[in-house]
């Protein structure tokens, strides 16, 4: 953690609660480290383009916060520099909660999981969407996934204030059909090889027979 997640998140409220649990002493220190922790390094940015998802949330006019699923190919969350983000927003069920909501407040919070790895990065930062101006096409086409069949209907862009890993404690690992099946390659290649075997095994019998 950097000290700018401090300085957003640490507010006195949650300064009072870590008083009282015992654990202010270790985050004063985070607030006054060198480190500023609001760009993206190279850790950062390689997990986040390898990343088929996140989690997206905003607070809406009546203070309510609101939180959206974002998903689509490995990389299509891009990495425009150290401390900006970006992607190609496409159609979906038409509320446009999210929309309306960054329209109101122009903060976002991303929550980006890898659960093999039980991995979380937690992202803080302003939202800027571009959909009827001058640079909303050229924007989308920088941004869109080529073979991304869904219009995109906007480009948002996320200017990153800080970032922070959680630890792995209680994130319950679960994989996808992809990671799946690249754990279980080397034993569907055992069985291959033992049904071959055993196929030979079988017409050596019959031969015998």
């Amino acid at each position: 953690m950097g000290r700018r997640f401090a300085e957003i998140a640490f507010t006195p409220l949650v300064k009072e609660q870590q008083k009282k649990h015992g654990s202010r002493r270790q985050y004063e220190r985070v607030e006054q480290s060198i480190i500023a922790g609001s760009e993206l390094g190279p850790d950062e940015q390689e997990f986040i383009r390898t990343r088929d998802g996140f989690y997206m949330a905003s607070v809406s006019e009546s203070g309510w916060p609101y939180i959206q699923y974002r998903g689509g190919s490995k990389g299509f969350l891009r990495m425009l520099d150290e401390q900006t983000l970006g992607f190609a927003d496409l159609r979906g069920n038409k509320q446009y909660i999210s929309l309306g909501n960054l329209q109101h407040d122009d903060r976002i919070a991303l929550f980006l999981m890898d659960y093999p790895s039980q991995s979380r990065l937690k992202i803080l930062g302003h939202a800027e969407f571009h959909e009827d101006d001058a640079s909303a096409k050229e924007l989308i086409e920088t941004l869109r996934v080529p073979e991304e069949k869904t219009p995109a209907e906007r480009a948002i862009l996320i200017h990153v204030e800080a970032f922070d890993w959680n630890c792995p404690q209680h994130i319950t690992p679960r994989y996808t059909q992809e990671e799946l099946a690249t754990i279980l390659e080397p034993m569907r290649l055992r069985l291959e090889a033992l049904e071959k075997e055993n196929a030979l095994l079988r017409d050596k019998a019959n031969d015998i027979a």
